[in-house]
């Protein structure tokens, strides 16, 4: 078996009614990854947002200053969220991190992209109400191409964030085109509560990773949107998968209020468990694809 890395999702538009640690300011995220990586975490993923709403907040500044700063401490890889999912023009949602990587200082390894167009529809059983009834993240083909391409040409991989079967079909199809180098990375995303994707249950997980290929070009990691993935780590770790989670997913009260590397030591703890391997970023750099200088 070889070894699993942990991502972090450190805050994505998570408040902190459940959990008050959800990091928000340029010095609390910057501290999270710096404790995420002493717990065993290799990749980190965050959003920008205001230190004192929590509104969310797209401009390079403040996300290359959270770069610039975890890198001053630790090598941990780096994945910025884009600009607003909400704004019509993908290439405007990509100008953030285009702008980060124009300078090697705060250059992520990654940048998200969305392999699909689809509707934002948090549900709740207990009240029959949908959270955002209106809203529709639009990407069309031709963009998400563009996306990928600009992406590689600035000297950073494309993630690819995988909601549904036609996701992974569409990440098959864009190694098979060029379009994405091997290996590519896909994000295998799960949730109970968005009807738009898979639940996160080993059937969810069985529906996704049955369509990705299973020739070595993907390196997967398996989240759980509104649940705790704790619960479905040994299946993703049998399946050849890594374990990607946070505090901007699921509050993890279960464990009382901890922080993201409480969640961390937890999941390299189903690790061991698994009779696995914790990787080290080294040798997730290694499996990623990605310079060792990067």
């Amino acid at each position: 078996m070889s070894a699993v890395f942990i991502e972090v999702r450190a805050n994505e538009y998570t408040g902190r009614e459940a959990n008050p640690n959800v990091p928000w300011s340029i010095d609390e995220l910057i501290a999270d990854a710096v404790a995420c990586a002493e717990a065993g975490a290799s990749v980190y993923h965050f959003h920008g947002r205001d230190p004192a709403t929590g509104a969310p907040v797209w401009d390079a500044d403040t996300l290359g200053s959270v770069i610039a700063g975890v890198r001053d401490t630790c090598d941990l890889i780096l994945m910025p969220t884009l600009g607003a999912s909400t704004v019509p023009d993908p290439h405007a949602r990509l100008a953030p991190v285009l702008e980060l990587a124009g300078d090697p200082a705060t250059r992520p390894e990654f940048a998200p992209i969305d392999l699909g167009s689809f509707n934002i529809d948090p549900y709740d059983p207990a009240t029959g109400a949908f959270g955002n009834p209106d809203i529709v993240y639009v990407t069309p083909l031709r963009a998400l191409r563009e996306m990928v391409a600009d992406v590689a040409e600035a000297g950073m991989k494309p993630m690819g964030a995988l909601w549904t079967v036609g996701s992974a079909r569409l990440l098959s199809a864009f190694l098979d085109t060029g379009d994405m180098a091997a290996p590519a990375y896909g994000e295998v995303t799960l949730s109970d509560s968005w009807l738009s994707g898979h639940p996160a249950t080993v059937d969810g997980l069985d529906a996704m990773t049955r369509f990705l290929p299973d020739d070595g070009r993907v390196v997967w990691g398996c989240l759980a949107y509104g649940a705790d993935l704790r619960q479905l780590a040994p299946e993703v770790i049998a399946r050849g998968g890594h374990l990607i989670a946070g505090l901007g997913d699921y509050p993890y009260l279960e464990l009382g209020t901890p922080t993201n590397a409480d969640i961390v030591a937890e999941l390299a703890g189903c690790i061991a468990d698994a009779g696995a391997e914790l990787a080290t970023v080294k040798q997730a750099r290694a499996m990623l694809g990605l310079d060792p200088a990067s």
